[in-house]
């Protein structure tokens, strides 16, 4: 069965070809990467405490590319707590830093009877299928199955049905498991396509207000340009049940 990555060790992982990139296919996509972050976060978490917190708000930067090689995951506690925590992980190849990520953990509680939210509703039908191999190489995106509505260059609303499992014979959470997709998001709805400019994010941060569910991943999401080499992709993030939290990446924005 192919997964994106393959474990040696409590912090150790091989990555396999199946995390192709985009702008360089000597080179790991990085959205899987975020995903295996997020897991070995988790799997901390639990190992350390339980699981009666939950996953608010994660951000990574993006401090370098990585080759589809072997990659080391160290998690640190920063502010521990019994209902709010903070935590620090680097994934690092060959020694060298490549993704900071930061988490704050949130005490579970029952809020039911005042949960909602006044984000947009997310369509349900309308999407036609995307064929990412017509805009972006790699194998990441070859095996992605995406629906979408385009919108207008910028703007887009797509579902994201992954197939490909993080790792193999290990159980990944709904949370963990979506952002490993999240990063896509800056590819499929672009407003230039890549052979006219260049628009790497530098980083992706995500806040949550409950976990995911369904065989999907919806994305809302618009990207600007500014007018000096800066830009944003932005994301509202559905299911089938609705919203449940948002993504945006910071832009680096070079014309060809």
């Amino acid at each position: 069965m192919t997964t994106y990555f393959e474990r040696i060790d409590e912090q150790r992982f091989i990555a396999t070809e199946a995390v192709q990139g985009a702008w360089n296919t000597d080179e790991q996509h990085i959205a899987p990467v975020l995903g295996l972050i997020a897991h070995v976060i988790e799997r901390d978490r639990i190992a350390r405490a339980g699981d009666g917190l939950r996953l608010s708000r994660i951000s990574y930067d993006i401090l370098g590319v990585l080759p589809i090689a072997e990659v080391e995951i160290a998690v640190r506690v920063l502010r521990p707590g019994r209902t709010i925590e903070l935590v620090e992980a680097t994934l690092s190849h060959d020694g060298r830093p490549a993704v900071l990520a930061r988490a704050w953990f949130l005490a579970a509680g029952d809020t039911t009877q005042i949960a909602g939210s006044a984000l947009p509703p997310f369509p349900a039908d309308g999407f036609q299928p995307w064929d990412g191999s017509t805009v972006w190489p790699g194998a990441f995106i070859g095996e992605a199955q995406v629906d979408w509505i385009p919108d207008e260059p910028g703007r887009a609303r797509f579902r994201v049905h992954p197939t490909v499992p993080l790792l193999a014979d290990e159980p990944v959470s709904a949370t963990a498991r979506t952002l490993g997709f999240l990063d896509i998001a800056n590819g499929i709805s672009p407003r230039l396509r890549p052979e006219d400019a260049h628009y790497p994010n530098v980083d992706l941060t995500a806040h949550l207000f409950r976990e995911p569910s369904g065989a999907w991943i919806g994305y809302d999401t618009a990207v600007s340009f500014g007018p000096d080499g800066r830009g944003l992709t932005h994301t509202v993030l559905h299911d089938e049940h609705g919203p449940f939290g948002t993504s945006s990446q910071s832009l680096t924005v070079r014309p060809r």
